[in-house]
């Protein structure tokens, strides 16, 4: 993958973190350098940024303390996921990646060719978000 991809991805995550730049500004951003997704794996720390050729870059998430519960709460990832579209002063992705983790989230797949974010817990549960239109 060539450096200027890279480092966009990069800034991305960055700006996630130090909330820089909302959700709908990343999704923009790697759009429109040829990405089609991305994976969170919270058991990994790691994020990973893919093109539609099946190249990737894996990047480290910010370590956060503690383990992906055992049991999936769909409708705390859901109320989760809606606090974090209200995009309120108490929001951070730090704070949103650690609930996620209590809740039995192990990560999420992000679709822009599907509009979609699926999370998913540790035994295969799933709660499926549409993009807003």
């Amino acid at each position: 993958m060539d450096a200027e991809r890279i480092a966009v991805a990069k800034a991305c995550l960055n700006a996630a973190c130090d909330g820089s730049l909302s959700f709908p500004e990343i999704i923009h951003r790697l759009i429109d350098a040829g990405f089609e997704g991305y994976a969170v794996d919270y058991r990994r720390n790691s994020q990973t940024c893919y093109l539609p050729d099946g190249d990737c870059v894996d990047l480290d998430l910010p370590n956060s303390a503690g383990a992906v519960a055992a049991s999936f709460d769909n409708a705390g990832v859901e109320a989760l996921v809606r606090w974090a579209q209200s995009d309120g002063p108490d929001y951070s992705y730090a704070a949103f990646s650690q609930k996620a983790k209590d809740k039995g989230c192990a990560g999420y797949i992000v679709s822009f060719l599907g509009r979609r974010v699926v999370y998913y817990g540790r035994t295969g549960e799933t709660h499926v978000e549409m993009f807003p239109q």
